[in-house]
């Protein structure tokens, strides 16, 4: 092994692979030491190391050092450090990877379609083969070799001498990087993005919170004439996007989340032990409130944290409320109406229970729909907290 030709193909390797040159003579060194151990039969202590300056070779045990020519080892020994060195090279590529996109876990990223394997779609990242299962596809969507796509990163995992990176088109981080794209105020941190619920392909609401008074978090996020809310919207491909105003009051909360419904901050009655929420409705609002097969609500629910049923003062009070009884706080046992279904618990210095009146009693919330005007986009930049689609 010629110590001339040897620290420029290291540094070639460091270069191509983007491996440290540490790595590299680590690796060599073991694979030398561990055909010279095979080929005398020598134990453990048997060490090679190279002069990381000149590119000697030194083969050393307990005993003292070995002074022998590389070459005088043979062919057998030569092919022996060759498939080591490869293999470990191999390994510390994978690692470099592996650490690269480990770490990207949760970011936005492009890659270009490859092919299909199985149910699995091939996206190029560049330097390695992402899986986009069907799982993580949004339903209906299409794509063909060659095409730009855009995914979150979910998973990164060590298969043999591989890194295998799965991708997600249906996760609600998707919705929150794009909009980190699209809105500065969010990548500046002046606009937080406290939570994002989809059923992909169809809805998704987004809750927002501002920490400066000045900026108005939805206007915001909906831009001038939708501009930033359509360009989401485009990349998802359609998909309706909800954006209402975060509070720390779950009335205030569940009001804002159950938009574009109009709901009183006085109808809606939690039940800390249930973990629930009755909403009182009108008639003409209860369709729009629990939303195509319960869509609304559903997401609403999620998006609080807490089962919300959704009922009419004639559901509830029965004939009462025809005869004009007053309303009043709905029992603790009742479970009736029509409910988002099961929902994570929120920690409680998360979402507060305590009665926000002092609020606007119309829902804050910008709803965007593909199929949207720009008269209606400009209506909704305008006047933020009580636009609707």
């Amino acid at each position: 092994m010629n110590p001339e030709q040897l620290l420029p193909t290291i540094d070639a390797l460091h270069a191509m692979k983007n491996i440290p040159r540490e790595v590299i003579f680590r690796a060599l060194e073991e694979s030398i030491a561990a055909a010279v151990r095979k080929r005398f039969g020598e134990g453990e202590d048997l060490v090679c190391k190279i002069d990381r300056e000149t590119g000697e070779v030194a083969i050393e045990d307990d005993e003292g050092v070995y002074e022998f020519e590389m070459s005088e080892l043979g062919r057998i020994v030569a092919q022996t450090v060759k498939q080591g060195f490869t293999q470990r090279v191999r390994e510390a590529e994978r690692d470099v990877f592996y650490d690269k996109y480990e770490a990207r876990v949760g970011q936005l990223i492009s890659g270009e379609v490859q092919r299909y394997e199985g149910q699995d779609l091939v996206v190029s990242l560049g330097d390695v083969e992402a899986h986009l299962t069907r799982e993580d596809r949004v339903r209906g969507e299409t794509y063909a070799p060659g095409d730009r796509i855009r995914v979150i990163i979910v998973e990164v995992s060590k298969e043999g001498s591989r890194v295998k990176v799965y991708v997600s088109r249906t996760h609600p981080d998707l919705v929150r990087r794009l909009f980190e794209l699209e809105v500065p105020e969010i990548a500046d941190q002046i606009i937080e993005i406290k939570r994002v619920v989809r059923e992909p392909g169809y809805r998704t609401k987004m809750a927002v919170l501002s920490s400066d008074p000045k900026i108005d978090a939805i206007g915001a996020c909906v831009g001038v004439r939708g501009s930033r809310i359509k360009a989401v919207i485009d990349e998802l491909r359609g998909e309706r996007i909800d954006i209402i105003r975060w509070s720390d009051s779950l009335e205030t909360l569940v009001m804002n989340g159950l938009g574009p419904a109009k709901i009183h901050l006085d109808n809606i009655y939690p039940n800390v032990e249930k973990h629930s929420v009755t909403v009182l409705v009108d008639e003409e609002q209860q369709s729009l409130a629990i939303g195509k097969r319960g869509q609304n609500v559903r997401l609403a629910s999620r998006l609080c944290g807490w089962d919300i049923d959704i009922k009419t003062r004639e559901e509830y009070f029965g004939d009462d409320a025809a005869s004009g009884a007053p309303s009043g706080q709905p029992n603790e046992g009742d479970s009736g109406g029509d409910s988002g279904g099961d929902a994570p618990e929120v920690p409680a210095d998360d979402v507060g229970t305590e009665s926000a009146a002092d609020e606007s009693e119309a829902p804050e919330t910008a709803s965007a729909e593909p199929e949207a005007s720009e008269a209606q986009s400009s209506e909704a930049d305008s006047s933020p907290q009580s636009a609707g689609s």
